[in-house]
């Protein structure tokens, strides 16, 4: 009894799951059954891939973020620890390598459409919201670098516009 209500929650969750994405619009596939690939589209990121996988008793979400911090990363870590306290489904959570990723384990039971439309908008908050604070935080330098280079090639600089309080204007 306890296989066929298993197998029941997972069949649900799997039709609400694809309802859901469906329903929003947004492009994804399914590589193996019980498998989502997804694509949320940004406004500061140009798109955040997000894998969702249905296990046998809980939906998995995994999204990554950003790559590996070049500096300042104890306030990064920090930021993103704070942060955790304030998102709903999924908390940001950083692999061996340093990159920065968002998490999500829910169990079937609790998996609905409007559920997964909540969880797949929390992971973009988190990710397009959040990327230019991440950005700023542990890429500066590297910000900063790329404006001058873009500068003194005459090369455009419209997609750092975000971070115009960190470069040096008065080299245009």
């Amino acid at each position: 009894m306890g296989d066929m209500r298993r197998d029941d929650a997972r069949t649900r969750a799997l039709a609400c799951i694809e309802a859901a994405l469906r329903s929003a619009g947004l492009d994804w596939e399914s590589p193996e059954h019980g498998d989502y690939v997804v694509q949320l589209p940004g406004t500061r990121k140009l798109s955040t891939t997000v894998s969702l996988r249905v296990g046998q008793h809980a939906l998995s979400l995994n999204a990554f973020v950003i790559r590996h911090p070049d500096a300042n990363q104890e306030g990064v870590h920090r930021w993103l620890l704070e942060r955790n306290l304030k998102l709903y489904g999924v908390s940001y959570a950083v692999d061996r390598l340093g990159d920065v990723y968002l998490v999500g384990k829910l169990p079937l039971a609790g998996i609905t459409e409007d559920e997964v439309d909540r969880l797949l908008g929390s992971v973009l908050e988190a990710a397009d919201g959040s990327f230019n604070t991440l950005l700023e935080l542990g890429f500066a330098d590297a910000i900063r670098k790329e404006y001058a280079w873009r500068v003194s090639r005459g090369e455009s600089t419209r997609n750092l516009a975000a971070f115009t309080h960190l470069t040096d204007r008065s080299t245009s």
